[in-house]
């Protein structure tokens, strides 16, 4: 079977039709409309900033690159709990290389340290049979135990604190370069100060035209070289496991494994390499922390974002590009937070009522459609599925739409938890839309009968 047949079959069996990329770029350009529109009804410029832009860039990287881990891990059969211990490590290992050798080679140890959990992970699942879960659940617990204790060990030392160190803390490590586009995002070029067009353009807050500047300008001023290596991940990962033999021969693992060992294919040498890679592109995850977002090791630094990692990956059905939308929604609600607090997210009230309006009025339509044909009992439980859906939907979005006009801004607490809610949210939505790898999480044994 190549690669195409592959994924057709995976296609077919999956059901429905798989959106185009001009699908996607139409649902993009009509949310950027809503958003707009509701930015210019409530004036929460920070809706569509620059700043919030590329600070939701910046939150977003690492939740992407631990999905990504989980997802490589994933698609070869391995349920990766430990997505959140691995960047542990890598955040503890980057911190302690970067502070002495440079940024770079933080981030190369922050992945070997990641690597490390994966190597692990996948000695005790593939070749011990231990149960996923519990080995994911030990890695977390022995990355957090391990990096208190080295770090207690190696960043409270007299040489250590004479740079800023401390039992829960770092010396400072130097900063990445970062990225500004010329003309376009402004910066300078050898002495000479480039005009900012995007930025002019936003500043005088037109209706779509200044939103789609400000989040254009947000991508391209100020990013770090770390996240654009992140962003080249999305299209490689892609690449390397859809058009490829090898990644066809790791996603064969995590859909049959005993079919692919009667085909030849290394199933315990393929598990092994998926799971060191999400170990490393967890690393990864943890070491972007040290390097970019805060420049030191700070104890409990991950805040379960390889927890909201492996959502993204759900929310995403295992595929790069909807992980990488799950990322960057996880990103924003936390960009939100961190910018524009209580009237930001209370401004978002009103875009989510919108949307849920929407929702209600296509499951209508949809279940309309269904209804001339529901000669059995199940189309007849599709069509009221339908009809409920639409129902709670409609419910929703007028809860949402009176807090918006009975209120001006959302409580702190509530602000502080909205990127975790907005996680429960889109697994509620998305769970039975979803299709994971068959073998996922299940024990293989070379050589066993099925």
């Amino acid at each position: 079977m190549t690669v195409t047949q592959a994924d057709r079959a995976a296609a077919a069996k999956s059901g429905g039709r798989r959106l185009r990329w001009p699908h996607y770029l139409l649902i993009a350009a009509g949310l950027l409309v809503l958003l707009s529109l509701v930015r210019t009804l409530d004036g929460a410029n920070d809706l569509t900033s620059s700043g919030t832009v590329g600070a939701a860039l910046r939150l977003a990287v690492p939740i992407f690159l631990a999905g990504l881990g989980g997802l490589w891990a994933e698609r070869s059969g391995v349920i990766n709990i430990g997505l959140e211990g691995m960047m542990i490590l890598g955040t503890w290992a980057g911190a302690w290389a970067g502070y002495q050798w440079g940024p770079w080679v933080g981030v190369a140890v922050g992945i070997l340290g990641g690597a490390l959990g994966g190597l692990l992970h996948a000695i005790a699942t593939v070749t011990f049979g231990v149960d996923h879960i519990v080995s994911g659940v030990a890695i977390n617990i022995l990355g957090l135990g391990l990096t208190q204790f080295l770090a207690g060990m190696l960043f409270a030392t007299e040489e250590a604190k004479a740079l800023g160190g401390g039992e829960r803390q770092s010396p400072p490590i130097d900063s990445i370069s970062t990225l500004t586009v010329p003309i376009l995002s402004g910066g300078e070029v050898f002495g000479w100060k480039s005009p900012d067009v995007l930025g002019s353009i936003e500043k005088h807050h037109w209706f779509f035209v200044s939103d789609l500047a400000g989040i254009l300008r947000g991508v391209t001023s100020d990013v770090s070289a770390l996240t654009a290596v992140a962003l080249l991940l999305i299209p490689l990962s892609f690449f390397v496991l859809w058009r490829t033999s090898f990644g066809l021969r790791v996603r064969s693992c995590g859909e049959d494994p005993y079919a692919a060992e009667s085909l030849g294919v290394s199933v315990y040498r393929m598990k092994y390499a998926a799971v060191i890679i999400s170990g490393g592109l967890s690393g990864m995850a943890g070491a972007f922390l040290v390097t970019v977002a805060a420049n030191s090791y700070q104890d409990g630094q991950t805040n379960g974002r390889g927890f909201i990692g492996l959502a993204a990956m759900i929310f995403g059905n295992w595929r790069p590009g909807g992980l990488t939308a799950g990322s960057l929604l996880f990103g924003y609600t936390d960009a939100m937070n961190v910018r524009g607090g209580g009237s930001s997210v209370h401004a978002l009230l009103l875009f989510t009522a919108i949307l849920l309006i929407g929702a209600a009025v296509w499951q209508a339509v949809r279940a309309g459609r269904l209804r001339p044909d529901a000669a059995t009992d199940a189309a007849r439980r599709a069509v009221r599925r339908a009809y409920v859906a639409s129902g709670a939907a409609l419910v929703s979005a007028l809860a949402l739409l009176t807090w918006f006009l009975l209120s001006d801004t959302v409580p702190g607490e509530l602000v502080s938890f909205t990127p975790h809610l907005i996680t429960l949210l889109v697994l509620a939505l998305f769970s039975q839309r979803l299709r994971m790898p068959a073998a996922n999480g299940l024990r293989f044994r070379k050589g066993e009968a099925r």
